[in-house]
């Protein structure tokens, strides 16, 4: 797992070397690290980032508030995050507190794969592993309105 280290100090790690690592690890390694106490650092800086990876130019006229829910907390819990895509731009909100156009909820190493590209989102939520409530077009087409890096 020491490649997986350099995730402990997430926000120093760009989106093309954070898909590697992903790439790189086994789903063990990848659970290991999501149930240990780096998990909220990676989740927050991967979540800051959704901004500046959102593509305007693919959005159209999208407005849309998402929430991400992340399962498989330490503590047994989960973590979600709210997106809202208005008017050409993409923004985290500090609470998800507004109701959502589209739920998505996903467990840590599935997430994971998903925003590295190591994972086909489609094919995780036709077998389970990626939960879709609400506007199954936006769902569906998510992965296109942001830039994601691949390894």
């Amino acid at each position: 797992m020491a490649d997986l280290d350099a995730l402990g100090d997430f926000n120093s790690v760009d989106p093309k070397q954070f898909a590697q690592l992903v790439k790189g690890a086994s789903d063990a390694q990848l659970g290991e690290l999501m149930a240990g106490p780096q998990r909220k650092a990676i989740l927050d800086t991967i979540f800051s980032r959704f901004p500046e990876l959102f593509r305007a130019d693919r959005a159209g006229s999208t407005n849309a508030i998402i929430h991400w829910t992340i399962t498989g907390a330490p503590d047994g819990g989960a973590e979600t995050y709210e997106l809202v895509i208005a008017n050409g731009t993409c923004v985290l909100s500090p609470s998800p507190d507004q109701d959502p156009k589209l739920a998505i909820t996903v467990g840590p190493v599935d997430f994971l794969k998903v925003v590295s590209g190591a994972g086909n989102p489609m094919m995780m939520f036709m077998t389970g592993k990626l939960k879709a409530k609400g506007d199954l077009g936006l769902a569906a087409n998510i992965a296109n309105l942001f830039d994601i890096p691949k390894a």
